[in-house]
């Protein structure tokens, strides 16, 4: 999501060749412009921070590791203008939550996805369906409190839905509650005034303004407007794994004057990230985000089964009901592109994969299909798969024996390549693999 203005940020950086070169340092400062104006950062920003690059070059003397040392620093304090990131809890609980944007921009999937975050952190959370305006959008709200196993509250009116959330959520010792309001698809007087009306009923302690990060600058103007009546408190961007060009979050905190506290990464109730702008900014300059693909990879892994499996790795009796088991575990990654862009250096192979999603891409479908049509002897013992066997398993899968025969040759490689990758040169025996490949997109 960040690949192409990382790209510009580092053709930007090599434009300073020579030590104490003002004309490549004009280069350089005009190369970033053009990036970060490309991104769709708004103009002003983008003026703002140019001039604050070359005063710190200039200052440090000009070279090519202190131009990038002096647009770090300069993008880390114009992302994190506006302060908290995250979620912050009132002092006494329930902390109240208000979530507040315009229709279409993914208000009800992110209020599902605020309480998934805060549930897997071990609180307890109601959603509360205060969106009456458009049709199924409670049914909607309560498919999803089912997945994540959250209670849902609603009633007949948006104030009695909030009213009556905070009621349940005092008697019932939750945590916090998320409120998911009404939206329209552009401002008007009706839907400000119903906000302010839930909100002085609510008195919610946090107003999230949820935005389309595809819609540029639009979302930033609409944000001023929502903020200037009901005064927000902070900022989710959603739709921020699309074609976003990753400028709308550069300049949004300064423009506001208002947080951005969480990004929206993918279509899964998963994919929601703390905005962190230490860690954005690590993805700009090009090293990536460590810290954010340990959570992500800490939390889908199961550790003990981690261990249990490198032990039969190296025996080499990795097995199909370890296969499906990894499969599951991975699957829990969410986007292969989102995840790979957090690597260091990774972004032209996640471009290359594409929008792979690791649970529910065609040939996961089919590998789980064919493991779950065999017996369970045959996923003990892969070897026990003669022609007639693979016949009954691709009849069972609804497959055709080519792809039966295809799956086993990709479980079998790479059976084999993880049990050379726990020996001696794992490490060049993946980069040889990767860099052999033609093509990385799964079918």
């Amino acid at each position: 999501m960040l690949d192409k203005i990382a790209e510009s940020l580092k053709t930007a950086v090599s434009r300073i060749r020579h030590f104490d070169d003002e004309a490549s340092l004009k280069r350089a400062l005009e190369e970033l412009r053009k990036a970060l104006l490309k991104s769709d950062a708004h103009y002003k920003v983008v003026k703002d921070l140019i001039a604050k690059v070359e005063i710190k070059t200039k200052q440090a003397g000009i070279q090519k590791d202190r131009f990038a040392k002096a647009l770090e620093e300069t993008l880390f304090e114009t992302l994190a203008a506006a302060g908290n990131q995250g979620f912050t809890f009132a002092d006494r609980p329930p902390t109240i939550v208000l979530m507040v944007g315009l229709q279409g921009g993914g208000k009800t999937t992110t209020s599902a996805k605020l309480a998934k975050y805060l549930k897997e952190r071990g609180k307890k959370i109601l959603l509360a369906a205060a969106d009456l305006q458009r049709l199924a959008a409670v049914e909607q709200l309560r498919r999803l409190s089912e997945q994540i196993e959250a209670e849902m509250f609603s009633a007949s009116s948006p104030i009695a839905a909030a009213t009556g959330a905070l009621k349940r959520a005092r008697e019932g010792h939750f945590d916090a509650v998320i409120i998911d309001t009404a939206g329209r698809l552009a401002i008007d007087q009706t839907l400000m005034d119903e906000l302010k009306a839930i909100k002085n009923a609510a008195a919610p302690h946090e107003t999230f303004y949820v935005a389309d990060s595809l819609s540029g600058q639009d979302a930033v103007k609409t944000a001023a407007a929502f903020h200037e009546q009901i005064a927000l408190t902070g900022v989710i961007l959603t739709k921020f794994d699309g074609d976003s060009t990753g400028g709308i979050a550069i300049g949004l905190a300064r423009q506001l004057g208002v947080p951005l506290r969480f990004l929206g990464v993918g279509e899964k109730l998963d994919d929601l990230e703390i905005f962190i702008p230490e860690r954005i900014v690590s993805r700009l300059m090009g090293g990536g985000d460590i810290a954010s693909l340990a959570e992500k990879v800490g939390a889908a892994i199961d550790e003990k089964k981690a261990k249990e499996l490198g032990r039969k790795i190296k025996k080499g009796s990795f097995n199909f009901n370890d296969f499906l088991d990894q499969i599951e575990q991975v699957g829990r990654l969410g986007n292969m592109k989102s995840f790979l862009s957090m690597l260091p250096g990774a972004g032209g192979l996640a471009d290359k994969l594409g929008d792979v999603d690791l649970q529910n891409s065609d040939e996961i479908k089919r590998a789980r299909a064919m493991i779950q049509s065999m017996t369970e002897r045959e996923r003990e013992d892969p070897d026990l798969l003669n022609p007639s066997r693979k016949n009954r398993v691709a009849s069972g899968a609804g497959l055709n024996i080519d792809e039966v025969n295809r799956i086993i040759k990709r479980f079998k490689n790479g059976a084999k390549l993880a049990k050379q990758l726990t020996g001696k040169g794992g490490a060049a025996r993946l980069e040889s693999f990767f860099g052999g490949q033609n093509s990385l997109r799964m079918r």
